[in-house]
């Protein structure tokens, strides 16, 4: 059962960024459910139109670990089970998850739990000197990269809490965990967005942002047995080559709510999927 986000114009239609994905689930034989996205702080009523099914995979917007940790638990009550466990997305949508077990092919990172910036100074400490990346447990804000990204020098302990303190504005209620300094490293070329499923790369397609545009000779040697280890049931990695020309890993996230390019066929993600 493919379980996606009803339209907020119209609860009775699916909401229009998921459409073709639901289509092409009907299509082959599937289960569509809809879900109320806006409804999650209520998650008995967010999923009351949801039947019962012992296989359920959620395609739609962001949750936060505790909205999925609710979704599953209403679901669980209707004898829906999600093939993502709230445990599993929560190591797959908040970084300190993940990086331990990626940590060689991914910038070097360090975190602070919580939004207090007076505990960026031991992660700093941390990383040492040199360029960074600021974000939090769950994303960035790379489109105001000079303002709330980019850190030039770690060691400007003023510039760090500058940036900080504008990302927490931007970010606002959506501020998720804490912050994390990402060592800054020097990239070329469009990333590629690799979809796993059971552990395995199932499909390999650009990244969202640039949907015509995919890299090439991408190799999953060495990343393959470090996302396979994760035993995450279906995530998504993004890939790009370093100036040097290693493949790094840029993000890993939970596939439920990873984008899918608009230049791509929708039915392949469901028939990888189902």
């Amino acid at each position: 059962m493919l379980l996606v986000p009803g339209d907020p114009l119209n609860p009775r239609r699916v909401d229009p960024h998921f459409a073709a994905q639901a289509a092409a689930a009907r299509e082959g034989g599937g289960t569509v459910a809809r879900i109320d996205h806006d409804a999650l702080a209520r998650p008995d009523e967010a999923v009351a139109g949801v039947p019962p099914g012992d296989d359920a995979v959620y395609r739609g917007w962001m949750m936060t670990a505790a909205e999925y940790y609710g979704f599953a638990k209403a679901l669980d009550a209707r004898r829906v089970t999600l093939r993502t466990s709230g445990d599993e997305y929560k190591a797959a949508h908040e970084l300190p998850g993940w990086y331990e077990a990626l940590r060689s092919s991914t910038p070097e990172s360090y975190w602070t739990d919580g939004p207090d910036l007076a505990g960026l100074d031991a992660v700093c400490e941390r990383l040492g000197s040199g360029p960074a990346v600021l974000r939090d447990h769950v994303k960035s804000m790379k489109h105001y990269w000079s303002e709330a990204a980019f850190v030039s020098d770690v060691t400007d302990r003023a510039a760090v809490q500058r940036i900080a303190a504008r990302f927490l504005e931007l970010r606002g209620d959506a501020f998720t965990g804490g912050f994390v300094l990402r060592r800054f490293e020097e990239f070329t070329g469009p990333e590629a967005r690799t979809w796993w499923i059971g552990g395995s790369c199932a499909l390999v397609t650009p990244h969202p942002d640039t949907p015509d545009e995919l890299p090439d000779g991408l190799d999953l040697v060495e990343v393959e047995p470090l996302v396979t280890d994760l035993a995450l049931p279906f995530v998504t990695v993004d890939l790009v080559r370093r100036t040097d020309g290693a493949w790094r890993i840029v993000e890993l996230g939970d596939g439920q709510v990873s984008d899918w390019p608009a230049s791509r066929d929708p039915a392949d993600l469901v028939a990888a999927l189902f």
